[in-house]
């Protein structure tokens, strides 16, 4: 009878520190849907008191910061840049530039969301949720070095765990591997749209490292190789491409990039070999823009 109490005793314990979490979480959104910062930073204190190791608690921190330290700037630019731009016109009705918004972060608050999300990370590693939290937010305050450094720790330790991730309030994903690969091959793209020559290094840090627990994966094998080519450097990236081509021999973009290297090696021979298979492995327009190269050659 008496372990029966105290088993009794310890779940009561337990579902009504449960409904204390919840409740605070739930004031949380409630300000945060109202814009109330004070009372957002008032329950998220009280919450860390009453669940100091609550994996939403430090995200709910986390996103705090990130609101309080954001800061939009509206900025005339002569050209417009993106989709958002919107364009002023003088009294002629010519076109006097274009009203650029941006998001700028200060970086003294912004750590404090971060210091937040590395502790829960400490103390929940298989949170994937919060690992690429922390990666997005330090692509958009533009720390890349960082955001290479976390991205490398959380392949690492996906391959220490065999991916075995949650998500959002501790669930599993349906197929953590595909969507943890998936999600590092755009990490890898956001490097390389920035169009910033300086960034290319990075993604191929990133690349190699996942080489290291996929040696299959086409595409850090063609990012590793890109790298390379687009300054210049073929010799260095062509075997990448070439070992791609083994695991994906009709993968167009492997095929077309490997004809382009040759291209610019002036190597017409094997440059005619590889638009030769774009041809037969092709889309109706990938074999006729191979042809129209092949008439040039």
């Amino acid at each position: 009878m008496i372990r029966k109490t105290l088993a009794l005793l310890t779940a009561t314990v337990l579902i009504s520190f449960f409904s204390f979490s919840q409740d605070y979480r739930q004031r949380y959104k409630d300000c945060s849907a109202k814009g109330d910062t004070i009372g957002m930073a008032q329950a998220l204190k009280e919450w860390e008191s009453a669940s100091p190791k609550d994996p939403e608690m430090f995200i709910g921190f986390f996103n705090y910061y990130v609101r309080m330290a954001s800061h939009e700037n509206i900025s005339l630019v002569p050209n417009k840049k993106g989709e958002s731009g919107f364009q002023l016109t003088d009294s002629t009705g010519k076109v006097a530039g274009y009203l650029n918004s941006s998001v700028n972060y200060d970086s003294r608050i912004l750590q404090q969301g971060f210091d937040y999300i590395n502790k829960g990370i400490s103390f929940h590693p298989t949170r994937l949720d919060m690992r690429f939290g922390k990666v997005y937010m330090l692509g958009k305050a533009e720390n890349y070095a960082a955001y290479t450094k976390t991205i490398i720790e959380t392949i690492d330790f996906g391959n220490s765990i065999n991916n075995a991730w949650l998500w959002k309030e501790g669930k599993p994903l349906d197929n953590p591997k595909k969507f943890f690969i998936t999600t590092i091959q755009d990490y890898q793209a956001n490097l390389y749209n920035t169009e910033d020559d300086n960034l290319l290094p990075y993604m191929r840090e990133i690349a190699e490292e996942m080489l290291k627990y996929y040696p299959d994966h086409v595409e850090s094998l063609a990012n590793v190789a890109l790298s390379y080519l687009v300054v210049g450097e073929y010799d260095k990236g062509l075997p990448y491409l070439l070992k791609a081509e083994t695991f994906a021999p009709k993968d167009i973009v492997v095929l077309n990039n490997i004809a382009q290297v040759y291209k610019r090696k002036n190597d017409k021979v094997n440059a005619k070999t590889y638009l030769q298979k774009i041809i037969k492995y092709g889309s109706k327009e990938e074999v006729e823009i191979a042809k129209e190269q092949l008439k040039e050659l």
